[in-house]
């Protein structure tokens, strides 16, 4: 068997479910969402007028559908051949804090021609994001200093993060309102079945991708009966403590880093082809650990180690190998310019941004008691990472998340999907964010309703790499014919810097826990 399809034991333990089974999910019978939600009103989007836009809408508090409301943004291109339309497909891109409006609007996703001429693709940003009520924040304090995930060092420091957490937290709820309150998954789940009514279809069909998969699973298991395909591409697994969360981020991280390597060492085009790859990153990181590194061209700006890393990270997305071989070359020599891929926050006049981290924060209850146990598991993911260290996205995620008041509106638990049609999972082998195990155990626990079919490449969504994935997905979507159980697709090489931006698809929004922080990846070419 290839190296690269084996998935160490430890790891597949660590992504079995950690948490109890759900409470039992709403009957399809129960009265919710039994009355039709008014009408949509369609008009040309003032970005594009090839494009509609409109407001539904909703619930703050779905507990009191009788209570406060406010408007979900969404997008919708119309099937291109009404004669062959099958009805509504709606997309979510991810984050959280991606706007599927704005999926919609830059056709992120990349659908075939089939795709766009059998369906309304119809995008909607989740509660608390994009131009759906968005989360609103202080700038000043979102980029008060404070440690970062890898020099947190102390419990003082420990505390202050806490305490900052706290009222950034406050100050969150202030600018924002009721919302802020509510702004779960499961809450989206609800707004989403409320879309499905208003658009005119019995039963949704669904492409949700990263962050989007968890609100696909979540509705299967509320709604069984009210789905006639979800498409869920780089899987989220809800069922995952603190630790297991962490582990297995930490291994995804470095697998993505041992596959740079790997490509660079057989691959003459990589900047650092002939190098030992591994000896160049650990000179870096010390460096950049004593302040003595700085982006190449910019003299003023200094990288830290998690900035560092998380550049790494970032590249592994597209993946976009080459930009980081030419970066990490040049951050060695101290001589020429690179491209960021993590692009740090822009200078803004305003006094606020929006920060959709409370989303993740009211989904995932991530408890570290003090900074002791928190160095412990920074220990524990640099032995699983002894080149990445940590998973930046999830280590900035949990820390962002310390102090979440409990309980939180929709904790983890294992999935209990019983009475949908097929469903169709779909991840990468080498995915940085997501990793394959998540999928596997997303799967294990949804069961025979789930197919899951594994991309043995690289980055982060799979729709769009080569023929393989692509037909499968399209398929699906449009005939709900599943792919053998068990199916594999090869590869795309991602040799040459021209293939990888064809592949590369924008990142939707903010980083979840860096505020302000965006990926800079090339646009689809």
């Amino acid at each position: 068997m290839r190296r690269h399809v084996l998935i160490p034991t430890l790891l597949l333990s660590l992504a079995v479910p950690l948490l109890p089974v759900a409470p039992a999910a709403a009957s399809p019978a129960d009265p919710e969402g039994a009355a039709r939600p008014p009408a949509i009103s369609w008009a040309p989007c003032e970005e594009d007028k090839t494009a509609e836009c409109g407001k539904l809408t909703v619930p703050v508090d779905w507990s009191k559908p009788g209570g406060e409301t406010f408007e979900l943004a969404l997008a919708r291109r119309k099937a291109t051949d009404p004669a062959a339309r099958i009805g509504s497909l709606v997309i979510n891109p991810g984050g959280p804090g991606g706007s599927g409006v704005g999926a919609v609007l830059g056709d992120w996703i990349g659908f075939t021609p089939e795709i766009t001429r059998r369906f309304d693709v119809v995008g909607f940003d989740p509660r608390g994001v994009g131009l759906s009520h968005p989360i609103l924040c202080s700038l000043e304090l979102a980029n008060r200093p404070l440690p970062d995930a890898l020099s947190l060092k102390s419990q003082a420091e420990f505390d202050a993060i806490l305490a900052h957490n706290a009222e950034y937290r406050k100050d969150c709820r202030a600018r924002t309102g009721p919302l802020f309150d509510h702004v779960d998954t499961g809450s989206v789940v609800r707004d989403l079945d409320a879309l499905r009514a208003a658009l005119g279809d019995d039963k949704l069909t669904y492409y949700g991708v990263s962050y989007g998969t968890l609100i696909g699973q979540l509705y299967a298991e509320r709604y069984p009966q009210r789905v006639r395909a979800l498409t869920l591409d780089s899987n989220m697994d809800h069922s995952l403590g603190t630790k297991g969360f962490l582990d297995t981020e930490s291994w995804t991280a470095q697998d993505s880093f041992n596959e740079f390597v790997a490509w660079c060492d057989r691959t003459p085009s990589c900047a650092l082809h002939g190098k030992d790859v591994r000896a160049v990153w650990r000179g870096l990181l010390p460096r950049a650990e004593r302040g003595e590194l700085t982006w190449p061209g910019e003299p003023d700006v200094k990288l830290s180690r998690l900035d560092l890393i998380s550049e790494a990270f970032g590249a592994s997305y597209g993946p976009t190998y080459q930009y980081l071989a030419e970066s990490l070359l040049a951050l060695e020599s101290g001589s020429g310019t690179a491209r960021r891929l993590v692009a740090p926050p822009a200078d803004d006049p305003q006094p606020v941004l929006r920060d959709a981290t409370q989303v993740f924060c009211q989904d995932y209850l991530l408890p570290v008691r003090d900074y002791r146990e928190y160095a412990g598991l920074l220990r524990r993911s640099a032995a699983i990472a002894p080149d990445m260290l940590v998973s930046p996205l999830a280590h900035s995620m949990t820390l962002a998340c310390l102090g979440q008041p409990a309980p939180i509106p929709n904790p983890q638990h294992r999935l209990r999907v019983d009475g949908t049609p097929p469903l169709l999972l779909v991840n990468a082998l080498h995915d940085p964010a997501t990793g394959y195990p998540w999928a596997v155990n997303a799967a294990r626990q949804i069961g025979h309703e789930a197919t899951l079919l594994t991309y043995e490449g690289w980055g982060h969504g799979i729709y769009g790499r080569g023929d393989c994935p692509t037909r499968a997905i399209d398929g699906y979507l449009i005939s709900l014919a599943t792919p053998a159980q068990g199916t594999r697709c090869p590869a795309v090489p991602p040799d040459e810097t021209a293939a990888q931006s064809a592949q590369v698809r924008p990142m939707p929004g903010p980083i979840p826990g860096l505020p302000g922080y965006t990926y800079n990846l090339p646009a689809r070419g």
